[in-house]
């Protein structure tokens, strides 16, 4: 028999950790390759308490890009859309909306829109490119209040409680389908 070094695997890991914290919604081992399962069960913990994100304006725009993912994956997604309670929804876009007031984006700003934006924005910043992170935002039509500003309220963001109770929610959602499959 053939045994596979362990080692490599090993030391890929924690690269592999890594590399899943930095897209919350994107495909990675704790959603087991579904992305809305992985945005969801990460919610409480991401989306829970945005004063984690105090001075971390990167890890807040990622944070923001999974809630927008997981309002519009959620209502639009074959899989879930038909089976996930209104109720749920409900809170989602009101917590879109809440954190789109607070960083002001436009209500009718659309979420592939948003989502690339703050993604390349957060990229930016985490590559030590602050000029970077101000051109993805420079986008007066999503972020009315330009890029520096979303950049310091992304540094800054206040409680956000219908965040919160959506990510909850959003969690116990997630469950209730997966008990029910």
């Amino acid at each position: 028999m053939h045994r596979l070094p362990r080692r490599p695997l090993l030391l890929a890991l924690p690269a592999f950790g890594a590399a899943c914290s930095a897209d919350p919604a994107a495909e990675y081992l704790f959603g087991i390759g579904d992305p809305v399962r992985g945005a969801a069960l990460n919610a409480p913990r991401l989306l829970g308490d945005t004063a984690q994100y105090a001075g971390r304006p990167a890890a807040a725009a990622r944070a923001v890009v999974q809630l927008e993912f997981l309002a519009h994956a959620l209502a639009t997604e074959p899989r879930y859309a038909p089976e996930v309670q209104s109720t749920v929804l409900f809170q989602l876009r009101a917590a879109r909306a809440e954190a789109r007031e607070a960083l002001g984006i436009a209500p009718d700003a659309p979420p592939e829109a948003v989502m690339d934006r703050l993604r390349a924005a957060a990229d930016a910043l985490e590559a030590g490119s602050p000029a970077r992170a101000e051109a993805a935002l420079d986008a007066p039509r999503i972020f009315a209040l330009g890029p520096r500003a979303t950049l310091a309220r992304l540094g800054a963001l206040p409680p956000l409680p219908h965040t919160r109770e959506a990510a909850g929610a959003v969690a116990a959602e997630l469950d209730r389908l997966e008990r029910r499959r």
